[in-house]
């Protein structure tokens, strides 16, 4: 298994994958991996000859009042679990790779 962090690497070998005419499946994660996770990674390898799996914690869906520096990460544990369900490809991102120009200047949309 293979380890990106930025976009443009995630889509140069997606691109290529599906240049050679293999479905990719894409399993959305924030880590601390779990049986949750697990089964979908199961189906993503049911559905695509390929699977992609991302790990990052996304400042975004905390709360002013929620600790985001204390969500539990673990890389380690993450990467040997994917690597066991036989994923083609990690990508974790840095905060700045998803938000260039800060996470606090990204546009926001509130629903009453």
């Amino acid at each position: 298994m293979e380890t990106v962090t930025t976009i443009a690497a995630v889509r140069e070998r997606v691109r290529g994958w599906r240049r050679a005419g293999l479905r990719v499946a894409f399993v959305p994660t924030m880590g601390n991996l779990h049986a949750g996770h697990m089964s979908l990674i199961d189906a993503a390898r049911r559905h695509g000859e390929r699977f992609v799996a991302s790990i990052f914690v996304n400042p975004m869906q905390f709360g002013p009042n929620e600790d985001f520096a204390h969500y539990p990460r673990t890389p380690r544990g993450d990467e040997r679990m994917l690597a066991d369900a036989g994923c083609s490809l990690m990508f974790m991102p840095e905060v700045g790779e998803i938000y260039p120009n800060g996470a606090e200047r990204a546009t926001r949309v509130e629903v009453p």
